[in-house]
């Protein structure tokens, strides 16, 4: 490994750091009426955001641990929600994170479909562990559950989501810690 490629691995793994950190902090101004924390599932917004930055394998690995870490950690979210949130999130994280580096023009329509497409993704993934839970969860999961919980009451983070992030991107274009890559120019050593 050159000392470029060294130096953006490091670079990766600390921003990977922080959002995971993030994630550990962020609930906790939501998490005083868990039925506001719900809706606006404030673990997503990091997870989302290293995938973009970092790329796809970061953003898979921020996914897979911090639901867990954060239950085992600091006791919220619930075991079984963190599980089920766990190869949501990591969804999120891996699927954003590849679909945006595909993109030969990398501006806020990548990173808005890049977004909506792992976001769907997630949440078919959320149901399929919800529905493998079933036996474990005693309680049934249903279509319209799938529906209600992962669709209707997301709307607000799904919100927060569609506007948070793409402007949080297009803050950091403009302060030249991400570089959105214009059609035609090579990937930035920032980028990978």
């Amino acid at each position: 490994m050159d000392r470029t490629a060294r130096s953006a691995h490091i670079r990766n793994l600390v921003l990977s750091a922080l959002f995971i950190a993030v994630g550990m902090i962020l609930p906790f101004f939501t998490g005083q009426i868990p039925q506001i924390g719900r809706m606006l599932s404030p673990m997503h917004l990091p997870v989302l955001l290293c995938g973009l930055i970092c790329g796809w394998p970061w953003g898979l690995a921020v996914g897979l641990i911090l639901p867990l870490f954060r239950h085992f950690t600091l006791g919220m979210p619930m075991l079984l929600d963190a599980i089920a949130m766990t190869p949501e999130l990591a969804v999120y994280g891996g699927v954003v994170g590849f679909l945006y580096r595909r993109f030969k023009k990398q501006d806020l329509a990548a990173v808005y479909i890049s977004l909506i497409t792992a976001m769907l993704a997630g949440r078919v993934v959320w149901g399929i562990a919800r529905v493998l839970m079933t036996g474990v969860a005693q309680e049934p999961f249903t279509w319209q559950t799938f529906l209600t919980v992962g669709f209707v009451n997301a709307v607000p983070a799904i919100i927060l989501q569609l506007v948070f992030i793409p402007v949080m991107m297009l803050a950091l274009d403009r302060t030249g810690v991400v570089r959105f890559r214009r059609e035609g120019e090579a990937p930035h050593l920032s980028q990978n």
